[in-house]
């Protein structure tokens, strides 16, 4: 990764559970030595709007979450969905920490696409629903 920050074996056990159906979605950060990406934290039940604000206000963080959701006239979708959580009030170095070791992460992993976001409105249930609908 561009960074030099490694992925921890286990990211990438919980995300194959995480596609299993065995959690509805898993954080990830890195650790405080900025030397590898880790498992912050697996949900198994929980409503998007949990979800959401389990994102630390002040403080980074990588995500995928099990995304639901019906396709009007084409039933119900599930798309794995990427979030690249850093908020304006984190610190410097670890905004450009997660900047920087975000994409090789991300194509560690198989999702659908990514939603990057700042403060809680650009990671609202309507905004992700309306880019699922979209890349139906």
């Amino acid at each position: 990764m561009a960074s030099g920050v490694k992925v921890h074996e286990d990211c990438l056990t919980k995300f194959k559970d995480l596609r299993a159906g065995k959690f509805k979605y898993i954080l990830f950060k890195i650790s405080q030595d900025f030397e590898e990406i880790v498992t912050d934290t697996t949900v198994k039940d929980t409503t998007y709007d949990e979800f959401v604000a389990s994102l630390p206000e002040g403080e980074p963080r990588f995500a995928v979450y099990d995304f639901e959701y019906e396709k009007p006239g084409e039933g119900h979708r599930r798309k794995l969905i990427f979030y690249s959580w850093i908020p304006d009030t984190a610190n410097v170095k670890s905004k450009m920490i997660y900047a920087s070791s975000k994409e090789g992460f991300r194509k560690k992993l198989e999702t659908s696409f990514e939603i990057q976001g700042t403060e809680p409105s650009e990671v609202s249930y309507e905004t992700v629903l309306e880019r699922a609908v979209r890349t139906s």
